[in-house]
């Protein structure tokens, strides 16, 4: 991995106001720190920070960090920037020996076309984004790729099955998830049978016909007590007829016939 100078001034003042002042004049506070060095407060260009650590290798990159004549091997151990504008707002640089094994953060990136999963109508689930990996300086990858030309719905890809380069080991759990072939989502709709909604409206149609049948006899009691007061005179009445069959005050049937047979006058 190629080293890539960058200024650094030293002797900035450590403050919020200070450092607010830096950055307004294109400058990144900063630290530099490790094998022995006393932290030192130093300042970098915005425009060159950046430009470093978009290389390649990112955040990874090797930096010979120049600060009062002399060039430490550094890297960004840590960025931290502005919640807002996402630009850098502070950076602390370890100095790192080309012998020995450091810890990185490495990309996880899915290379090839998941031809099964899509065709499936399932999606790929990726779920570890980076792997921290121990290696030298000089042997640490930019990315880790995973290839997932291959995944089929159903299957995981694990940390375990994750190849990395000669030199380059890591200590997160081998059984981690990096990536899935998720089944398609289902939605509420696709879970009704087949033939439930037939069922459900001809369910509906009989309990629509029992309740009209069972609404039918509330028109009956008109009918019985029409039949109620035909009854007196043994003859059927219906509601065309009006009142004939019906008794007058005396209460024998008006033309009904006499005990002899006879209609009484």
């Amino acid at each position: 991995m190629a080293e890539i100078p960058i200024a650094a001034e030293a002797g900035r003042l450590v403050g919020s106001p200070q450092s607010r002042r830096l950055r307004s004049a294109g400058k990144v506070p900063a630290v530099v720190y490790g094998h022995g060095v006393d932290p030192l407060p130093v300042a970098v260009d915005a425009k060159d920070l950046r430009a470093a650590l978009t290389t390649d290798a990112g955040l990874n990159a090797l930096l010979a960090l120049k600060v009062d004549g002399a060039t430490h091997l550094t890297m960004a151990k840590v960025v931290q920037r502005h919640p807002v504008r996402g630009t850098v707002a502070h950076v602390d640089f370890q100095i790192v020996r080309r012998d020995e094994v450091v810890t990185a953060e490495v990309p996880i990136v899915l290379v090839g076309e998941a031809v099964q999963v899509h065709r499936d109508d399932g999606h790929v689930d990726h779920q570890l984004f980076t792997i921290a990996v121990h290696a030298v300086p000089g042997r640490i990858p930019n990315v880790v790729e995973v290839d997932v030309s291959e995944l089929t719905i159903g299957q995981t890809i694990r940390v375990a099955e994750l190849s990395l380069p000669s030199g380059v080991t890591s200590d997160v759990d081998p059984e981690a998830t990096v990536v899935v072939g998720q089944a398609p989502q289902v939605s509420e709709a696709d879970l009704v049978p087949e033939g439930a909604e037939e069922e459900a409206a001809a369910e509906e149609g009989v309990e629509a016909a029992e309740g009209e049948g069972a609404a039918a006899p509330a028109a009956e009691p008109a009918g019985e007590g029409a039949a109620a007061e035909d009854s007196g005179s043994g003859e059927g009445g219906t509601g065309e007829q009006g009142g004939e069959g019906k008794a007058p005050p005396g209460g024998r049937p008006e033309g009904k016939a006499g005990p002899g047979g006879r209609p009484e006058g």
